[in-house]
């Protein structure tokens, strides 16, 4: 009896290899999806943060604009841009004089609760704070470079918009294009200038291969609730940062409720009444969609 049992023993043995092997194998699955979750989630966060930073950068300029052009008509002639930047409790977007010294002609002031008839006038003129040099330095440099690099491309009734961040140290201008014409929303053809801490170009970087002209609301008057663009290889397989502070900038233009981008590997989906971003593989996206078509067919 002991040649059977042993071969029993074997089979067992080799049984008992198999299993492990098989779990094994499945939790190597389940940490490779895990980690995959972890690095889109830690992405979703970074995206979001940076988006949201541009957002408030351009909203405090939109907005300051509009008070400069009606309070300021005046200085509008002698003014030579402007800027905007962020302490911890305003948003704050001034205009400069022309001319290489130049002085702060106005400042507009806003609270963060994003309410642009709150805001403070200051029309005043001085110097320039030494934060203050800094962006205006970076928003020369780069505008200078988008006008006289031909890897920037200009587009008929577009123009655009010199988006400097200065964050921990770390400095840099966004280029993003903006339309001329009502009811268009434009992704892409946005650049990322990255600078050293003497304000000397070190990177730049196209975030987007073309341009993505969208409308906002649909010519038959039907309300729009999903809008999405393609991102190519060479655009990444994420939503940009770019991305989220047009959205925000124009989704309250628009009816959007949900803005898709979709690539090879991911989808990301922008919620426009939360203003948040979810980012799915598309291995998870095909799998939603197979369930939802098979509970729709056991129902029928």
């Amino acid at each position: 009896m002991e040649p059977c049992g042993c071969l029993h023993h074997i089979n067992m043995k080799k049984k008992f290899t198999l299993v492990m092997l098989c779990l094994i194998h499945a939790a190597s699955l389940f940490a490779q999806r895990d980690t995959v979750r972890e690095a889109i989630d830690r992405a979703t966060d970074s995206i979001t943060n940076e988006g949201k930073a541009l957002y408030r950068s351009e909203w405090a300029s939109w907005y300051g604009t509009d008070v400069f052009l009606e309070k300021c008509p005046a200085k509008k002639e002698l003014s030579g841009g402007y800027f905007s930047y962020e302490t911890s409790d305003q948003l704050i977007n001034v205009f400069f004089s022309k001319g290489d010294k130049p002085k702060i002609m106005a400042t507009i002031s806003f609270g963060k609760d994003f309410n642009q008839n709150n805001y403070k006038l200051d029309t005043v003129e001085r110097v320039l704070t030494n934060i203050e040099q800094d962006f205006y330095d970076i928003r020369t440099i780069a505008l200078k470079r988008a006008i006289s690099d031909t890897a920037f491309k200009h587009y008929k009734n577009t123009g655009l918009n010199v988006v400097p961040l200065i964050q921990k140290d770390i400095k840099k201008a966004y280029i993003l294009t903006s339309p001329k014409a009502n009811g268009i929303v434009i992704f892409g053809n946005d650049y990322l200038i990255n600078f050293n801490k003497v304000n000397e170009i070190t990177r730049i970087k196209s975030l987007h291969k073309n341009i993505i002209y969208t409308k906002a609301k649909a010519d038959t008057g039907s309300a729009i609730t999903t809008a999405h663009h393609t991102h190519l290889k060479e655009s990444g397989d994420f939503m940009s940062a770019t991305d989220v502070c047009t959205l925000m900038l124009y989704e309250k233009l628009t009816t959007w409720k949900q803005h898709y981008v979709i690539s090879k590997n991911d989808i990301s989906i922008w919620d426009c009444d939360k203003n948040q971003l979810f980012i799915l593989t598309m291995e998870a996206w095909n799998k939603i969609n197979a369930d939802q078509k098979e509970r729709h067919s056991e129902k029928q």
